[in-house]
């Protein structure tokens, strides 16, 4: 967080490289966004044990002679080696430094950061955002949709190194002078209610974190988090991919105790700040749904032919403060994966939605997640929905895989809750529940048990991996993968 703030008051581009990256995805990053100068630590704390991160960046730098000097901070006191020349330690830098440093004058079109996200096929994307527009995009939203007051104490669970770590950990809340709570380390150590001690202990008013971690919660079960006082909250928030109804209302249910309203937010690392969300005390709430676009925001669901429908892809019709200005070095990926969709009127989100009678947005997911079975459109977040709504589901994932009758056929992967038997007996339950719920279109032709799904280090679950292991495709891009131990795990099970 220092050191963002300190490259925006210099005047010095960023660009944040999460902790958990191999030294490729570092080196991969480094030379794409042209990087002169790297702020690293020795090493980061996680579950009890030390994270090396000095050492991947050693590896990284081998092939990035553009890279002059590295500044090191000793958080984890653990030995490295040091370059003489060009590594320096942050404590000795600041020796006998003056407290004062004058902030840069920038224009507002000036570059804030380019910060890395993972595209379908291919190198991630470096989105470039600007000072001007990105900070009045944080700064508002921050303000509308966490309703701040002055004694909030607001956790965001987020990862720096993400785009919700950029603008809601470090200038949304900073720009509204909120106090909040940073957190080093896992929701399960040293013990599972690690989030609820926390949130008790420092009486933590709002708690915005992933639909992903909300699951996880559940599927530990709520004896967790019964043992302490979560009184203090007084708004949830969830981000990073759509809430299925029934995590949301076990959130509201558990979690805020049926009395703090949720703020189920839609946006991208692209639009740099939220787009869809309720605003509380104002806008009525639906589970599963981000309700509808904040004041400002034109959002429309389009045909891929520019017309509007109510179930279709999600677009944003004029143009806003805090939207992306570019891809890093790639003009022409930037207008062929955001602007070509309809001739360049309007940005295409990749998302697919449904609009409901009283103009909601329910997001349905990824464009290229939705499933077509004899001539159906299917979209993968509902089918997925169907799946936890039955007790002995913890996560669900769908993918639709090429057949010769049908044009798709459903797979689903599922991770089961604790302590339930991943059998052909609870397999066939599954497929009449979700038929029950959905119709027959909907039934899947196989369900692969899984320990975990593949996921983003945001949460998101990565489908198209799973779109790849099930049709025999070379992997694509898996550097933000959390564990990439699980692909072995679900390529195993699926031949199994």
């Amino acid at each position: 967080v220092i050191a963002m703030l300190s490259c925006a008051r210099i005047g010095a581009i960023h660009t944040v490289i999460f902790g958990g990256f191999s030294s490729d995805a570092l080196k991969d990053r480094i030379l794409d966004a042209e990087v002169n100068l790297v702020i690293t630590a020795d090493g980061g704390f996680r579950r009890g044990s030390i994270t090396p991160l000095k050492c991947a960046v050693d590896e990284a730098l081998i092939s990035c002679p553009n890279v002059q000097t590295v500044i090191v901070v000793n958080h984890a006191d653990m030995p490295i080696s040091m370059m003489p020349g060009r590594d320096f330690w942050y404590a000795s830098l600041m020796e006998g430094t003056s407290e004062i440093c004058a902030p840069e004058i920038m224009d507002a079109e000036d570059r804030l950061f380019i910060l890395y996200t993972s595209g379908t096929t291919g190198k991630p994307k470096g989105i470039v955002h600007t000072c001007g527009g990105y900070m009045v995009g944080a700064t508002l939203t921050t303000k509308w949709v966490f309703d701040i007051k002055p004694d909030d104490v607001y956790w965001c669970t987020a990862d720096v190194g993400w785009i919700t770590g950029h603008t809601y950990v470090v200038y949304g809340p900073l720009s509204n002078g909120m106090t909040q709570f940073l957190y080093e380390g896992a929701p399960d150590w040293p013990q599972r209610n690690r989030y609820w001690n926390l949130i008790e202990k420092y009486s933590i008013t709002i708690l915005y974190t992933a639909p992903t971690a909300i699951r996880t919660f559940m599927k530990w079960g709520t004896e967790w988090l019964e043992k302490h006082d979560l009184s203090s909250l007084r708004l949830l928030g969830s981000v990073g991919e759509p809430i299925n109804p029934e995590a949301w209302n076990w959130y509201h249910k558990h979690v805020g105790s049926e009395k703090c309203p949720i703020v189920d937010t839609w946006w991208q690392t692209e639009t740099g700040s939220i787009m869809i969300s309720p605003i509380p005390g104002m806008t009525p709430l639906k589970p599963g749904s981000a309700t509808r676009p904040l004041p400002g925001i034109d959002a429309a669901v389009l045909n891929p032919d520019g017309t509007n429908t109510s179930s279709g892809l999600l677009a944003i019709t004029s143009p806003w403060p805090s939207m992306l200005r570019g891809i890093h070095n790639d003009p022409q990926r930037f207008e062929q994966t955001y602007w070509s969709k309809w001739q360049g009127k309007f940005y295409f989100t990749g998302d697919g939605a449904t609009l409901d009678e009283e103009g909601y947005y329910w997001i349905t997911g990824r464009s290229d997640d939705v499933i077509k079975v004899s001539g159906h459109r299917l979209g993968s977040a509902e089918i997925e929905s169907a799946f936890v709504d039955y007790p002995s589901v913890a996560e669900a994932a769908v993918i639709g895989i090429e057949d010769a009758i049908k044009g798709h056929a459903i797979v689903a992967f599922v991770s089961v809750k604790e302590g339930i038997p991943a059998d052909k007996a609870l397999e066939d339950i599954l497929k009449r529940h979700v038929v029950k719920k959905i119709g027959a279109l909907a039934r899947p032709e196989r369900i692969i048990f899984i320990c975990e799904l593949p996921k983003t280090r945001s949460g998101k679950i990565m489908r198209r991996l799973l779109r790849d292991i099930a049709e025999g495709h070379v992997l694509g891009d898996t550097t933000t993968l959390s564990d990439p131990s699980v692909i072995n795990d679900i390529k195993n099970h699926y031949q199994d």
